[in-house]
């Protein structure tokens, strides 16, 4: 839904190639954007200068290790593996290969969180804050609700995004506590190393509303932001850019694996205690 436009579409990228465990699938999708489906993972490999990863989180952590160890530049989706030790060796890997990687975590792209960010900058000594995501995006008919998340539920799907902001915002978080339905509706108790705490409720299964907020507050302000619709085809085009400049061996300011491996270590601990 969202790589192949974006790749195909960018100035800064080609999509010179597309593999998939269903040659079908790939052909279909190759077709539509003007690229070439390809008969194994191995020619990708030989095609591209980059790799982006479209699969299930326990897929991407065993194919982006051969890829890292082919010199590629990496595009991760959240979260970077199913669980954490998987998650560290990926990270060993890639550090291993010395080779650059951008985590599409899509809020990170977009304007109104940037705005968000930057004035949360302003708050003065933080306090806490607060996320409430909540929506139905893991019943039955939605695009979303794949067998791994149906059998994880919202915390390794949505928390990346939920945790990254109050993290980004409040300072990083160094423990956590969570209580709840990891099926159904999770809530987080984060203790940030500045000394404040904040709360992350999850929810996919609501049947009804939809939100996506977040609030921060420190001695001298606040920032809130409705994220509900901050990611859009706009932002979105910015993620092959941050690709590109990766793939240059520039500095950029797009979240990497490196996030990734702080957002799975937060989640895993998490499921642990839901568990």
């Amino acid at each position: 839904m969202v790589h192949a436009p974006i790749l195909a579409n960018s100035p800064e990228t080609e999509l010179v190639g597309i593999w998939a465990r269903r040659p079908e699938a790939a052909e279909k999708l190759a077709a539509k954007h003007g690229s070439l489906a390809v008969a194994s993972y191995e020619e990708l490999l030989d095609r591209c200068e980059a790799i982006a990863f479209c699969v299930p989180p326990d897929v991407q952590a065993e194919l982006a290790v051969q890829a890292a160890k082919a010199g590629k530049t990496l595009l991760f989706e959240k979260p970077i593996a199913l669980d954490l030790g998987a998650a560290q060796r990926l990270v060993d890997a890639v550090d291993a290969a010395g080779v650059r990687t951008v985590l599409l975590l899509s809020l990170r792209y977009a304007e109104p969180v940037a705005a968000f960010l930057e004035q949360a900058k302003t708050i003065g000594r933080p306090l806490g804050g607060r996320v409430a995501w909540v929506s139905g995006a893991l019943r039955q008919g939605s695009p979303f609700a794949t067998p791994w998340r149906l059998e994880r539920g919202p915390l390794p799907d949505l928390g990346p995004h939920a945790i990254d902001l109050v993290d980004a915002a409040l300072g990083p978080v160094v423990a956590v506590k969570a209580s709840g339905d990891r099926l159904g509706w999770v809530s987080l108790l984060l203790t940030h190393d500045t000394g404040a705490t904040s709360t992350v409720d999850l929810c996919a299964n609501a049947g009804a509303g939809s939100v996506t907020s977040v609030e921060v507050y420190g001695y001298a302000g606040a920032a809130t932001l409705d994220a509900s619709n901050a990611a859009d085809a706009t932002s979105m085009m910015r993620v092959p850019a941050a690709l590109a400049a990766a793939a240059r061996g520039e500095e950029t300011t797009a979240p990497d694996i490196h996030r990734g491996l702080h957002l799975q270590g937060i989640i895993d601990a998490a499921e642990g205690q839901l568990r």
